[in-house]
């Protein structure tokens, strides 16, 4: 079993027991004193879907309406003397805790391409070499490889070129002043 697997069956685990406790305590013979079995479902189901949220990279979703569940079952529950007060501020905290996730998960996501044809294309290097047979056609280093290059004007080397396209492992580069003018 990888620990992947492992992860999940934890989580679907923790969701079972979840299930069995508050299903056995409404299944109870004798009923708890002025609680509705609604508003004890809400807020089990608002505390089960803030532990997916938790878990689950959906920025915010479930999270919100696990919020919502938790604060109307809470409001259910109302007659079970709780104060009103007291609910709305869980769950505003619940909320100011939920948004603070949901930013820092912003933060961490990346903002542009590093890799493959969409780090490639623009990038500026240097020609290291050029064949000597073909003044068209060289080579360069760029992102610690080594590739071959080619051009429609002539190359020679330690000339700035920028990469405007690829081709399998060729690229096709331009001289970066004449990319400037419009090449």
């Amino acid at each position: 079993m990888t620990l992947a697997e492992g992860h999940v069956n934890s989580r679907c685990c923790t969701f079972a027991v979840l299930l069995l406790l508050s299903g056995s305590a409404l299944a109870a013979d004798t009923p708890l004193p002025a609680m509705s079995p609604v508003g004890l479902w809400l807020i089990t189901l608002g505390i089960v879907f803030l532990i997916a949220e938790a878990a689950l990279p959906n920025y915010g979703v479930i999270g919100l309406g696990g919020i919502i569940m938790f604060v109307i079952g809470a409001l259910i529950l109302g007659n079970a003397e709780l104060p009103v007060p007291m609910i709305i501020g869980l769950g505003l905290l619940s909320a100011l805790l939920l948004s603070a996730l949901i930013v820092r998960a912003m933060k961490t996501r990346p903002r542009h391409a590093v890799s493959g044809d969409a780090g490639l294309v623009g990038s500026v290097t240097a020609v290291t070499t050029v064949q000597a047979e073909n003044v068209h056609n060289g080579w360069v280093q760029l992102q610690g490889e080594h590739w071959q290059v080619r051009s429609a004007t002539p190359l020679h080397t330690g000339q700035s070129v920028r990469v405007v396209g690829r081709r399998g492992l060729l690229l096709k580069v331009a001289a970066t002043d004449a990319v400037r003018h419009g090449e």
